[in-house]
């Protein structure tokens, strides 16, 4: 008897329940008819002493119903948030164990992209993962977001990423009338930048060719390796303490950078100027290692495994050639062609002094040289240079171009590469770098490695057209193909 009563008071309870939902939700539907109403109203008011009033240009209306819409747009992605909230089961949204010790109708506020939006949520405890939980935050991307929804996690990193905070603020509110502190939108950057390293590596742990369609004609891989000089704060203010110790405070530190592509990818623009219609980037302050594994992973993505033949073209650093031998031992190694002519202008400054015109008639038969592979002629003709300085200070320069040009003699394939083809400079990994720097070289900035890396990676993936892996809405699921 005990039972039953107890069962028959739930019922009640759960009627109660249902009853008291169904007028929330008469009532929600009620004031969301009388907020478009009201919506349309005001912004047919505005359209009328728009078109009937001698002042004021299309801007001005632009900027009036925007702000009508936006309060509009707001309240719609408010109401919708919460009804998918209140539709998510209480279980976990990892490993889908039903959740103990629920706190029901947890209130928190978001950022979103109309203005700020509150949604209530239920919040319980994982008794097999151990951690609480809000299945309803995980559905609708706001997990661990700092209260911002993804749309606005996106606009943060994409906008830190291409500008200075202190600009990108002032876009944002512009372009949005969205208010964000530049303090608060590099740290949301800089999260999102975390999070994209993470993303990166776990991509590059998998790294694997693509498949090759059947039939499909060999390509060559290129691959160009560069690095350029960021400046960081590190150790900031101990500038007077470390030289006191005979220590030089370090400001500028390496930017490893890397692109490839497939030669079949490289043709010429309507003007007939070199370019490629697609290829991979690689940058990081992680060091040599991180450039060497993620290159390896970037090249493996873009065919490595099914490529005829590879194909790397960089300066003389050593570095470079330490890295291409150990992690691509088969791939042919080409010496940036401007790279060398620029050592080759050395030696002719040496002989000509600051005489411009003699230096580009004593430089001009060599470059020819060069750039037919006749590299001993050009050695040689060095080699003439050398012995005739005699005990002239200058003798010490030509002998040390000397020495490089016979070091990387097997690299001057220039002839080869023309007739094939192929690049024989790394104008492409130049302007790869020069790009990154229009970022990141700005006057008056300082970096900090874990803030250059995490917006790095954010930059990197923009331009792997990658970003869709990190913010998926930016390509939602097609409805028809549900």
């Amino acid at each position: 008897m005990h039972t039953h009563t107890s069962t028959q008071n739930t019922c009640f309870i759960d009627q109660d329940n249902n009853t008291a939902r169904a007028q929330t939700h008469a009532l929600c539907e009620s004031q969301w008819r009388q907020t478009c109403e009201s919506t349309l109203h005001a912004m047919g008011t505005k359209m009328e002493r728009f078109a009937s009033g001698p002042e004021g240009n299309l801007g001005v209306l632009e900027q009036a119903l925007a702000g009508d819409m936006n309060e509009l747009l707001r309240n719609a992605c408010e109401r919708a948030a919460q009804a998918k909230a209140d539709a998510t089961p209480p279980k976990c949204p990892h490993c889908g164990t039903a959740l103990t010790n629920k706190k029901h109708a947890q209130p928190r506020e978001y950022l979103s992209r109309f203005g700020p939006i509150r949604i209530s949520r239920t919040r319980g405890y994982c008794p097999k993962c151990h951690e609480w939980k809000s299945p309803a935050d995980t559905l609708l991307g706001l997990d661990q977001s700092a209260g911002r929804t993804p749309l606005m996690q996106e606009m943060s990193a994409l906008l830190a990423s291409k500008m200075p905070v202190q600009e990108a603020s002032v876009v944002l509110e512009k372009l949005s009338s969205i208010k964000i502190p530049p303090a608060t939108l590099a740290r949301e950057a800089q999260r999102q930048g975390r999070r994209a390293i993470k993303q990166r590596d776990e991509l590059d742990a998998k790294a694997v060719a693509p498949p090759r369609p059947q039939g499909a004609a060999p390509y060559e891989l290129v691959v160009l390796i560069d690095a350029w000089n960021i400046r960081e704060r590190d150790h900031w203010g101990q500038s007077a303490t470390l030289r006191s110790q005979g220590k030089e405070p370090e400001r500028w530190h390496w930017v490893y950078t890397a692109t490839c592509f497939r030669l079949d990818q490289r043709g010429k623009s309507a003007g007939g100027r070199p370019e490629i219609t697609e290829r991979g980037y690689v940058a990081t302050r992680g060091g040599i290692e991180s450039l060497r594994e993620q290159l390896h992973a970037e090249t493996l993505r873009r065919g490595l495994g099914k490529a005829r033949e590879v194909l790397v073209i960089a300066d003389g650093a050593a570095w470079i050639w330490n890295l291409v031998e150990e992690r691509f031992p088969h791939a042919r190694q080409r010496l940036d062609y401007y790279h060398a002519l620029q050592h080759l202008a050395a030696v002719g400054r040496a002989v000509c002094g600051e005489d411009a015109k003699a230096l580009r008639a004593w430089l001009r038969p060599l470059a020819r040289k060069l750039k037919r592979s006749k590299t001993l002629q050009v050695i040689s003709s060095i080699e003439q240079v050398l012995e005739s300085l005699g005990g002239r200070k200058e003798a010490l320069q030509v002998r040390e171009q000397l020495e490089y040009f016979k070091k990387q003699q097997k690299r001057m394939d220039y002839a080869q590469g023309e007739h094939q083809g192929e690049p024989i400079g790394s104008g492409a990994i130049e302007a790869t770098c020069r790009q990154y720097q229009c970022r990141f070289k700005r006057p008056g900035q300082f970096w900090s490695q874990t803030g250059d890396e995490a917006l790095l990676c954010l930059e990197t993936f923009w331009r792997n057209q990658r970003w869709s892996l990190l913010y998926p809405h930016t390509h939602p699921p097609d409805p028809s193909n549900n």
